[in-house]
């Protein structure tokens, strides 16, 4: 695995306590994002380092996010579901990144958008959806601050596929792993080492990102 990580106590030094932020890993022009998924997706993603197969389908709507935390939220440590067992860290170029961001349809309604039935026509037409939800902590417990996921489907999902991804690795042993070490108690609990992700001026006013950090 070649994501750098850091011992959980050590994980929100440094890190807003509210607001809208993306937290994630960056490497050099690249940034890491997460998917769950059940054994024979994640097989042929390993194998090929891309997406594909009988049991993928580019016409449903798929969620990436940057937070590793928020994924072990919902995935429950890869123990919640038998679909979500496997976890993978996808490395996409960051321009790829910021791409979808300004592609995205917020999935609840904002006047930026203009009057609602605009917004609801743009989200119905795009293959790009941006959600933000409460934030969590190892145990699950919501936070003040708020975390983004990022839903594709169609050429939005296509293009991820064959233009964005840079590499493909299974991180589901060291997610159980650290799972053990967490129930134990041990002082070596590790997650991956996150910072806030600097995105342009127009993104930051799109998704309501402050542009001060407050502690």
């Amino acid at each position: 695995m070649n994501l750098k990580t850091i011992q959980y106590h050590s994980y929100e030094n440094g890190l807003p306590k509210e607001g809208n932020f993306i937290l994630g890993q960056r490497n050099e022009n690249n940034i890491f994002v997460y998917q769950a998924f059940n054994d024979r997706i994640a097989d042929y993603a390993i194998k090929n380092q891309n997406f594909g197969g009988p049991d993928y389908s580019f016409n449903r709507m798929t969620w990436i996010k940057p937070n590793f935390l928020w994924m072990m939220y919902r995935s429950g440590w890869a123990e919640k579901d038998i679909n979500q067992n496997r976890i993978l860290a996808i490395e996409i170029s960051f321009q790829g990144f910021e791409e979808l961001l300004t592609e995205g349809v917020l999935t609840s309604y904002d006047n930026l958008f203009g009057n609602e039935k605009t917004w609801k026509e743009k989200l119905n037409s795009s293959s790009v959806r941006i959600q933000w939800d409460p934030d969590h902590d190892f145990k699950g417990n919501k936070l003040k601050r708020r975390a983004v996921q990022i839903g594709i489907k169609n050429d939005a999902l296509k293009k991820f596929n064959n233009m964005f991804i840079q590499s493909i690795q299974d991180i589901t042993n060291f997610v159980k792993e650290q799972k053990s070490n967490m129930e134990n108690k041990k002082e070596n609990f590790l997650v991956i080492h996150e910072n806030i992700i600097d995105v342009n001026s127009s993104l930051k006013t799109k998704f309501s990102i402050p542009k001060k950090i407050t502690f």
